[in-house]
């Protein structure tokens, strides 16, 4: 079911069991789109969980992009982080709950899932970034969300990242983890990649305590 919002274009990959409610919010990285993660439902084969498949607002090299990672990302990052607002309060006016709500991202939809995660003012049933980064981790940890802390990450980098250096993305989780965030932090012998099966069995695991399912 795809459909262009006013804010985002996404679209909705129903679960097999028509009754629930439960979300995962898809965010792809740099230059990719929605199509790009229509693998990762049948991959993931979670029957009860419906995927919202969303396309970054910026066209780059025929695909998309969250922000401009080559100059100012903050005024790119702060748009896309009020057009992701707009689409989860959406999504809560449509009738599906942000606490049975999934937040995933892929490198640049990591760093959005992190600054959604942070200063969203709703709870997240749970919220998983892979091989991204956080901006300006310092400033965000003065401007948290009043749930911030009550959040659940899992984050997961790739030791041999080429494009997102591992030691300095393991430093920004410990300055946050320092401050309270409760993340789940996964090293993977991986480039800038979703490591096959065993990264997906623990994205599955986590999807799974999270939701109690």
């Amino acid at each position: 079911m795809r459909f262009n919002s006013p804010m985002l274009e996404t679209d909705l990959v129903p679960a097999r069991e028509k009754s629930s409610r439960r979300l995962m919010v898809v965010l792809h990285g740099l230059g990719d789109s929605l199509e790009g993660y229509r693998w990762l439902p049948p991959a993931l084969g979670l029957p009860w969980m419906n995927y919202l498949l969303v396309n970054a607002p910026d066209l780059y090299f025929g695909g998309y992009s969250w922000f401009d990672f080559s100059g100012d990302a903050g005024t790119g990052v702060e748009r896309s982080r009020a057009l992701l607002f707009e689409l989860l309060d959406a999504q809560r006016k449509h009738g599906w709950p942000t606490d049975q709500t999934t937040l995933f991202g892929f490198s640049q939809g990591c760093l959005m899932t992190i600054e959604a995660g942070l200063r969203y003012p709703h709870l997240f049933a749970g919220l998983i970034g892979i091989s991204g980064y956080v901006h300006q981790p310092e400033r965000l940890v003065r401007e948290l969300s009043p749930v911030a802390l009550q959040q659940r990450f899992l984050i997961t980098h790739g030791t041999d990242d080429p494009l997102i250096p591992f030691a300095a993305v393991r430093e920004q989780i410990q300055l946050l983890k320092a401050e309270g965030i409760h993340i789940e932090w996964h090293e993977f012998a991986k480039t800038h990649t979703i490591a096959g099966d065993p990264e997906l069995a623990v994205i599955r695991d986590f999807v799974r305590a999270q939701h109690g399912r």
